[in-house]
């Protein structure tokens, strides 16, 4: 195995089938939604920069031996050690460390941080290791969610070609510091399919105004992991992602702020904090929301997507079930060796029931695709 090159010894994670689930950022903002949902049914190790601040999560959740926390700061050279039986990243992995301590361990992993580039990155890592245990890259919007819907969405029409997304971030919700890493991309084009062909997009680019549930929303386009991910494994021709904000001000901001070139000008960590600023205002909590729209034949099926337990735990509801799928205990078929991606479901007619069993609604409706376009 490749050690990174700060690390001063690999880091070594061993499999335990009876051991407990290590979430990786365990006690942030999505980190501690995700650890009681998993703690409902495994044991679960929390990890972070400080032990302090996930003390009072492990407490709440029975204290050891059923909830323990230690520290695993991936930008701190000390390896890390642990029997554990799976993995799900919570934080950024910029290294790849945990990644290749799962492979190189044979533990079960899902990861639902990354965008798109590490995405591909760590698609490529894991092929090269060649994993004997399931790698789950569950790191489409929200957790995979989009992926989910989408698939159940593909598997009633028999097929997906083409898949357009549109997400309405509420501004009121809570969010963690990672939640809006995106904003610092926005000043860089990105590459997807659209209409079968490969395609350079420019962020914040191709507005249009969506009806999202009873809220038309203005949205633009956005790099997501889903957009590389869907031509890969369902063959959709067009995928197709925007975002919007709750606050219409806010997003003619935004887009005044494209406009303006900031995005280009204003790269680098001078700048970050004022690009961050633009999203991340986060409250005492909000509502989840977005559509999708899933097009094949001729025929369109959208689905609304709410969550008002909000984003974060939209997000966590994701990754326990990228969770369930790389242990194979979604009550499909056993997870496979080797790399995979959230709508490769092998049962897409059970994901809604179990989103819904989460508290998560999808409303499924005949629909013509976008409202308006500018």
């Amino acid at each position: 195995m490749t050690t990174p090159a700060h690390a001063s010894a690999p880091d070594s994670l061993t499999h335990d089938p009876q051991g407990p689930v290590l979430l990786v950022g365990g006690y942030g903002t999505v980190g501690s939604e995700l650890a009681r949902l998993v703690a409902a049914d495994h044991p679960v190790l929390l990890t972070g920069r400080s032990e302090e601040r996930g003390a009072a999560l492990a407490h709440d959740l029975g204290g050891a031996p059923h909830a323990t926390v230690r520290r695993w700061d991936l930008a701190d050279p000390a390896p890390f050690e642990a029997a554990v039986r799976a993995v799900v990243g919570v934080v950024n992995d910029p290294d790849d460390r945990v990644l290749r301590a799962a492979v190189a361990g044979g533990v079960p992993y899902a990861d639902i941080t990354r965008w798109t580039v590490r995405l591909q990155r760590a698609a490529t890592v894991a092929a090269l290791l060649r994993p004997t245990a399931p790698v789950l890259l569950s790191s489409a919007w929200m957790g995979g969610v989009v992926s989910l819907v989408t698939a159940a969405l593909a598997d009633r029409l028999g097929g997906a070609d083409r898949v357009e997304t549109a997400i309405r971030w509420d501004l009121a919700d809570r969010a963690g510091a990672d939640s809006v890493e995106f904003m610092d991309r926005l000043g860089l084009d990105y590459e997807v399919i659209r209409g079968g062909r490969r395609s350079t997009i420019t962020p914040l680019s191709d507005a249009a105004t969506v009806r999202i549930g009873d809220h038309p929303t203005r949205v633009a386009r956005i790099d997501t992991p889903e957009q590389f991910t869907l031509p890969l494994t369902l063959g959709t021709a067009t995928a197709t992602t925007r975002i919007g904000f709750s606050s219409g001000l806010s997003t003619r901001a935004l887009l005044a702020a494209k406009h303006a070139g900031f995005f280009r000008w204003g790269r680098g960590e001078r700048w970050q904090s004022a690009r961050r600023a633009m999203l991340y205002s986060p409250g005492d909590g909000g509502t989840a929301l977005l559509r999708i729209d899933v097009t094949h034949g001729g025929r369109t099926l959208t689905a609304v997507v709410e969550d008002r337990a909000g984003q974060a735990h939209l997000t966590a509801v994701g990754g326990l079930l990228a969770l369930h799928r790389a242990l194979g205990t979604d009550g499909a078929a056993p997870a496979p060796a080797g790399v995979s991606f959230p709508e490769q479901a092998p049962r897409p007619a059970q994901l809604l029931p179990a989103l819904a069993a989460l508290g998560v609604s999808v409303d499924i409706h005949s629909a013509t695709g976008l409202d308006a376009a500018a």
